[in-house]
């Protein structure tokens, strides 16, 4: 298949809000693709590589060669030439990653250029997004969505699910089951106020601590162990101490889904800077485990001993947890028998320097992928995941600083985001300095003192709450915006929606 048909099937799709229409148009293609070309194609539609990770910024893509006059790319063409971007390592590999990548985008024509940077650096906004995909191949398959979307959870690839669901059918599909070494994407929780919403929501549940670490999953399969972050990245040379907690169990097979975090001395947590910075350092990993060691939390358990947990029941899977791991291994948890121990336990784990707590459903199975009213988490202060869309120069004291951030939530259909308000407070002078570098590179235009960029930095807000209003397209802002931290372990496709923002008022 040629590129250009992925291309104007990717434009109508942004073309269309209508949910059915993007599954029908995307199902088309998929349809009209090779075996060989599924895992591929199925991954561009879904808007971001089969690799994932490129080591392609913005900053190489703001000059581009003159484009080609006739399509002549394929999509077998485009994924061989991202799998030798993603080998590239080593001395020498920026630049021969440049060579690479302007011979790619010389071959492909302006439309296909354009499409190619959006897919490289996961700005498409088509609106397509994974579930939708899903749900489109069912429909090119044949196949029960219910099918498609538990393989998914499985997988975590949908190019590879394109591949079975469109070689093998519903049988291929049920054949699939969670793989020891093969990561798959975390349950996510939802968020509420206070407890008594949060409770209302799951029914009969447990609360844990909400602890503000690293989160890991990880696999051990005898004398192997992975441990894979939130987004699927492989660090388990990062974090020898986990991997020697693990394998200090008596379990050989195990699929388990946890926290790293840095404690003080006296068992608090440190600030979450402490902990990122450890966790996404992958230098001098000795030197930095004396200094600064990471425990392991772990809350669940997916797999053990040749058996998948995850339909269990939440309770269940906790008892199983507490028969595998000893107990300063595991997130301190609690069945409380009525709000006021459930107020406890919240203002004890709050004492103890921690977020706040999770309330979990305890009929809940384990819903990889999915954010839903299974996992709720409470937290003292109201925080959201927001893209920097654009940064202002500051004045003063913070002159020549890139300051107050443009903030935006992103769109409920998947097309783009939302501004909500602006914000310079939280910012330090270290932050500030790496902040205008980092803006910088990341530019798109610039008009007066604004300088607006690539939304691709997902940054952690505190607010006091929700205000209407009409300067925003949204129609609410912040109030009291202050910056805690950013997420550089989260994409801006997983930043909060603005029905997530709406949710809280």
């Amino acid at each position: 298949m040629q590129l250009r048909e992925v291309v104007e099937t990717s434009a109508a799709v942004a073309a269309t809000r209508s949910r059915t229409a993007k599954i029908e148009t995307i199902a088309g293609c998929l349809a009209r693709m090779t075996t060989a070309e599924l895992p591929a194609g199925a991954a561009f539609l879904a808007g971001e590589p089969r690799q994932r990770r490129l080591g392609v910024g913005w900053a190489s893509l703001r000059e581009v060669p003159p484009a080609a006059a006739e399509p002549v790319l394929t999509v077998s063409d485009v994924d061989a030439a991202f799998e030798w971007l993603a080998a590239l390592a080593g001395s020498g590999s920026q630049t021969a990653r440049a060579a690479a990548l302007e011979t790619l985008l010389a071959a492909a024509t302006a439309a296909e250029q354009r499409y190619l940077r959006g897919l490289i650096v996961g700005d498409l906004r088509q609106g397509a997004l994974q579930s939708i995909v899903t749900d489109a191949v069912a429909r090119a398959a044949g196949v029960p969505v219910a099918d498609a979307r538990r393989a998914l959870m499985l997988l975590g690839d949908a190019g590879e699910l394109a591949q079975i669901a469109l070689t093998a059918g519903v049988a291929g599909l049920r054949a699939v089951h969670l793989e020891v070494g093969r990561p798959i994407h975390p349950m996510l929780a939802g968020s509420a106020p206070d407890l008594t919403t949060a409770m209302e929501k799951t029914g009969p549940s447990a609360l844990e601590w909400k602890l503000d670490g690293a989160r890991i999953q990880v696999h051990r399969s005898g004398t192997d162990v992975g441990v894979y972050t939130r987004s699927l990245d492989d660090v388990t040379a990062r974090v020898p101490e986990v991997v020697e907690a693990v394998l200090a169990l008596s379990s050989s097979r195990l699929v388990l889904d946890g926290e790293a975090i840095a404690l003080r001395d006296d068992g608090r947590p440190q600030p979450f800077q402490v902990t990122g910075s450890r966790f996404g350092s992958s230098r001098d990993v000795a030197d930095l485990r004396r200094t600064t060691p990471l425990t392991p939390f772990i809350f669940d358990v997916l797999h053990a001993d040749g058996e998948d947990l995850l339909d269990l029941p939440g309770t269940e899977r906790a008892d199983r947890l507490a028969a595998l791991l000893p107990e300063p291994m595991r997130v301190p948890r609690t069945v409380p028998s009525s709000a006021d121990d459930a107020a406890d336990f919240q203002r004890d784990a709050l004492a103890r320097g921690h977020e706040g707590v999770l309330v979990k459903a305890l009929a809940a199975p384990y819903a990889a992928g999915r954010r839903g009213a299974g996992w709720i988490k409470v937290k003292p202060r109201h925080t959201l995941d927001l893209v920097v869309l654009a940064a202002e120069w500051g004045h003063g004291r913070r002159q020549g600083w890139l300051s107050n951030l443009h903030l935006g939530a992103r769109a409920d259909d998947g097309t783009g985001f939302v501004m909500l308000g602006k914000t310079f407070k939280g910012l330090t002078d270290a932050l500030l300095t790496w902040q205008t570098e980092r803006l910088l590179e990341l530019e798109t235009s610039r008009s007066g003192i604004t300088v607006f960029v690539h939304p691709e930095l997902v940054v952690e807000i505190a607010f006091d709450g929700l205000q209407r209003s009409t300067r925003y397209p949204g129609g609410v802002a912040l109030r009291f915006a202050r910056v805690l931290r950013y997420r550089d372990d989260k994409r801006a496709d997983e930043a909060d929606t603005l029905a997530t923002v709406l949710a809280l008022g």
